[in-house]
Order: structure tokens, then sequence, then C-alpha cells
């Protein structure tokens, strides 16, 4: 609340505001701002979207506090733009929820398996080129001669850091260098 006071304070230093304005204010927030929020809370069944609508009324009013103070039930008016606000912010909800619905189902994503994590850490170890290439050609299932096209180097050379790559994954992995479980 001091944040928003100071800010706003200095608008209505600026504003040649009387003191009186911001005292009286003081009291009609203190007054109705839990009423307000509370009302707006049913209404919305979220105490926090119902307390950034209150604040958002209530800040409405304290920059029209001149005029809003004249009114009969300057509360009737903040309550108005706070139920507005509020319409508005379930209108959008509704029409979020209604795009997401139309949205294809995403199948949910297993988890990460300790298999996974091994590989990735054995990964880690290589050469940035000798990582590249197992990924390339493993993971993203592209052929030796469509790798050597796209780094700009022989197919021989992919050949042999897929080789020394296997090798080092095999090390890492505990594995024999016959490359059991490390092979295409």
């Amino acid at each position: 609340m001091c944040l928003w006071w100071e800010t706003h304070e200095r608008r209505r230093c600026r504003a040649g505001r009387p003191s009186d304005d911001r005292a009286a204010f003081d009291r009609f927030f203190q007054t109705w701002y839990g009423r307000v929020s509370a009302q707006i809370h049913a209404y919305l069944g979220d105490r926090a979207e119902a307390e950034d609508v209150s604040q958002e009324a209530f800040l409405r009013a304290w920059q029209k506090w001149r005029d809003i103070s004249s009114y009969d039930d300057p509360v009737a008016w903040v309550r108005r733009v706070a139920w507005n606000l509020a319409t508005n912010r379930l209108r959008r909800l509704t029409v979020a929820a209604r795009a997401l619905r139309r949205q294809p189902l995403v199948a949910p994503v297993p988890g990460v398996q300790p298999d996974h994590v091994a590989l990735v850490a054995a990964l880690r170890t290589l050469p940035e080129r000798q990582r590249r290439v197992i990924v390339l050609h493993y993971i993203a299932d592209l052929p030796t001669a469509e790798i050597a096209a796209s780094l700009g180097v022989p197919q021989g050379t992919v050949l042999s850091w897929l080789h020394r790559g296997r090798a080092k994954l095999a090390e890492h992995l505990g594995e024999t260098s016959s490359g059991e479980a490390v092979t295409s």
C-alpha cells in the first residue's frame, strides 16, 4: 500500500489536490475495500483475482476522487467499476477456456528414466564434435552422409567421430568396447 500511495501522492501534489482529499480517501478505502473485495471474491471465486480487481477499482476512484467524492454514494461507483472489471476477467477466462478446448490434447510426456540421465551425463564427457555426431545420428536419426554435408566435413570424418564417441560412451557407461547397448 505504501508504494501505491507514494506514487499517487506525488501525482496528487502535482495536481494540487488538498491533503484532506487523501485523508477522506483513506477513510473511504479503509471502510469499503474489504466489503467490495469480499463481494468480488464471491463472484469470481478467486481471492487473488478479487483483490486485483478491487485494487484496480479503488485506484480508478482515487484518480477521479475529486469528482467521485461528491457523489451521493461513491462506493456504488467503485462497486460498479469492480463488477465490470470482474465480468471482463470472467469473459476473458471463458474465451481462453474455449480456445483451450479446441486445441488437440497433448500426450503426457513420460518422465526421465535413469538410463536417459546416465546417457546425457556420458554425452557431456565427449568432445563437442563427437557428441554432435552421436546425437545427430542416433537421436535425430540422420544418415552419416547428411551429417557430413551439414557439418561441412568428409563422411569418413563423421564415421571416425562416431566410432570414437561410441568407444568413449562405452567406457563411461561401463560397457564393453563391442558396444552392446550403445550401437546403431
